[in-house]
């Protein structure tokens, strides 16, 4: 279908605060499958996205065909801060806020709650959202000023915020359950066991913990590591904590 001259209009409209961007096909497949409202998909080569569906996503094809519509390179440009390979955007509706914190709240939990304190780097918090989709996590909660719905975090995350909550939360609102803190100075991990509605925090790679997560923590833990390596990327040390979590676990991770 050739684009509406008011496609950009209707962008704009919608591009609100209750709305956030798709940056790229494994993004916009992503939030299809897990049930996100897409008012408005576009891409540069139509016929290539619907290609690429159904090679890599047949689930989402027909979805797909009844929501793009193509648009010239020029009108994509002006529609994303930084253009895609795919040549395809989109724009949905964010999640609910209540039903999300209704969710961390709940108690007893099949997973963890992932805690990212303070975090600085968009496209690290990107791919915890990834990883914490993956092994099937209640949530991934941030504290501080960095928005996880940023643009930017969702492109880290490939669209895999709809498939898990997502919040910003203060400390001392932080979802129920025993609080285990990962830091240098913490016992080793291998030898703890790690219950389901546990509460996995996460300092920054630069500053750490913050005094208030540490004060809040039940258990500090730390990550086998050698000598003189100062630490590890926040993602691996996600991944790593979410491992030893599932591998233990009854429930663990989703599997197909």
């Amino acid at each position: 279908m050739t684009a509406s001259p008011d496609i950009p209009r209707a962008w704009h409209w919608h591009g609100a605060d209750d709305t956030v961007l798709l940056d790229g096909f494994h993004a916009l497949k992503h939030a299809l499958r897990f049930g996100a409202s897409v008012p408005l998909a576009v891409a540069t080569d139509r016929a290539a996205a619907l290609a690429l569906a159904e090679d890599l996503a047949p689930d989402v094809r027909a979805a797909l065909d009844g929501l793009l519509t193509e648009v010239d390179e020029e009108v994509y440009r002006r529609l994303v801060p930084r253009p895609h390979p795919t040549g395809v955007a989109a724009l949905a509706l964010r999640p609910d806020r209540g039903a999300g914190l209704r969710a961390l709240g709940r108690l007893p939990r099949t997973a963890p709650v992932v805690v990212l304190d303070q975090p600085r780097n968009l496209g690290n918090a990107g791919a915890v959202v990834r990883l914490a989709a993956g092994f099937g996590v209640t949530g991934v909660v941030t504290t501080g000023t960095l928005d996880p719905w940023h643009p930017t975090v969702v492109r880290g995350g490939a669209g895999l915020h709809f498939a898990t909550v997502v919040e910003r939360m203060d400390v001392a609102g932080l979802p129920p359950g025993p609080v285990f803190a990962l830091d240098a100075e913490g016992e080793d991990i291998r030898g703890v066991r790690l219950p389901d509605d546990a509460v996995l925090a996460f300092g920054s790679e630069r500053s750490g913990l913050t005094a208030e997560l540490r004060a809040r923590a039940d258990r500090l833990l730390s990550l086998p590591m050698r000598p003189q390596v100062s630490s590890y990327n926040l993602a691996t040390s996600v991944a790593m904590t979410l491992y030893h979590w599932s591998a233990q676990s009854p429930a663990g991770p989703p599997r197909p």
